[in-house]
């Protein structure tokens, strides 16, 4: 048993054999115990005297000889168990080996079945995964090198033929920095449709984002009065910083692109998506600026219209009471009439002020182009005829007032 060269074709059968060694082990251990007592009794017979029922040197010789074998067969079996183990650590190497190779085989064909998503949320997913992939690749990782460790020890002993072994950790190499370049393949086709897919959505985002602003930028309500349309215009302003904040994610796109992967930039529909982000964005920037200038233009006419109210309630009053007033004949009363007309030419210069304004506006809204040009000409016409009126009242009702002071005058002298 103890000379035997079966060492065993598998690991389950070295472990079986080791484990019968284990039994003879025990029992040879039982016997020494024996032999010994045997021993010891025997060399007791050559040390008697007087009658010796045997020869002390054959008595010896024997104990010697028996002593030997058992010494010899303790050898063997430390020799055996010695054997054994190796045998052992050779095939668990071996074991470890097939097992590495079948992990990476579930992991090739994982790898070579997985795809990269069809949108942003599932490359998320499989990057998730991925990652939780990389941390059992690091774990295998170093249960490997272990297993390699193991086969140089075993090489270094030099008990078996090294050419299976070597030829085994060559190949289990070989398919590892395989599986790590495809690994590594795999990650960065996934990152690439990971920037792919967040550049789509972001230009989604920005391009809902520009058509929401579109819609607020195109509005065709311009306030109804003085105080609506300065608040419309305080929001148009935001809204145009808002505009311009987003210039320069317009201009980052075709940056953005160029840094895709090949087969994802060259698309011909990402392609188009840019070129239309960007004319959609100058549509907005247009758009933005010609509500701005209708707004204040809106902003214009409305003080116009309230500048024109106010001129015009001070003509009517100047008018009804310039019809009314019946020019004196006495000098006392004359003169104060002439004192009114002295205060009312200094009030009459203000407002002629303020009218020339107005027509200054209205010209400037006539030229732009405004959509109610002929309401604020007509307005325009209304404010001007009325002030006509009121100068021609005026100058009249001075024409008297010169004529009877003339007279009174004349009067005084004579």
């Amino acid at each position: 048993l103890l000379v035997s060269k079966d060492l065993g074709k598998h690991l389950l059968e070295v472990e079986d054999l080791l484990q019968k060694h284990g039994l003879l082990e025990a029992d040879i251990s039982a016997q020494t115990e024996r032999v010994q007592a045997l021993n010891a009794a025997a060399l007791k017979f050559s040390e008697l005297e007087g009658y010796q029922p045997c020869d002390p040197q054959i008595i010896c010789n024997r104990v010697n000889h028996v002593q030997t074998c058992l010494e010899e067969l303790g050898e063997l079996a430390g020799k055996r168990r010695k054997e054994l183990e190796d045998s052992r650590q050779l095939w668990a190497f071996f074991q470890e080996v097939e097992e590495a190779e079948a992990w990476i085989r579930e992991k090739e064909q994982i790898l070579a079945a997985k795809t990269c998503g069809r949108d942003l949320s599932s490359v998320l997913t499989l990057t998730n995964k991925h990652k939780s992939m990389l941390g059992e690749l690091g774990s295998r990782r170093a249960l490997l090198h272990q297993t390699m460790k193991k086969g140089e020890q075993i090489l270094a002993k030099k008990r078996f033929s090294p050419g299976g072994i070597q030829e085994k950790m060559r190949e289990v190499r070989l398919r590892w920095k395989k599986l790590e370049e495809v690994t590594g393949l795999h990650q960065q086709r996934l990152q690439e449709a990971l920037n792919f897919f967040q550049f789509s959505a972001e230009t989604d985002d920005l391009v809902a984002w520009l058509q929401d602003t579109y819609r607020i930028v195109s509005s065709d309500d311009f306030g109804h009065d003085d105080y609506s349309t300065q608040a419309l215009l305080r929001k148009h302003r935001a809204v145009v910083e808002e505009v311009e904040k987003h210039r320069a994610a317009v201009l980052s796109l075709r940056k953005q692109l160029a840094l895709l992967a090949p087969e994802h930039r060259q698309g011909v529909d990402v392609q188009i998506r840019v070129v239309e982000v960007e004319q959609l964005y100058g549509e907005v920037a247009e758009v933005a600026v010609l509500r701005q200038q209708w707004l204040q233009d809106a902003l214009a006419v409305y003080r116009m219209f309230s500048e024109v109210h106010a001129c015009e309630v001070w003509v009517d009053e100047k008018e009804q009471w310039l019809e009314r007033m019946v020019v004196p004949e006495e000098l006392d009363e004359v003169e104060v009439v002439q004192h009114r007309f002295e205060s009312l030419d200094q009030e009459m210069n203000s407002v002629m002020g303020r009218i020339l304004d107005v027509n200054q506006v209205v010209q400037q809204l006539v030229d732009g182009g405004h959509p109610s040009s002929e309401e604020v000409r007509s307005c325009q016409d209304h404010l001007n005829s009325r002030w006509n009126r009121v100068v021609e009242l005026v100058e009249l009702k001075k024409g008297q007032l010169s004529s009877v002071l003339k007279i009174q005058n004349y009067l005084l002298e004579c």
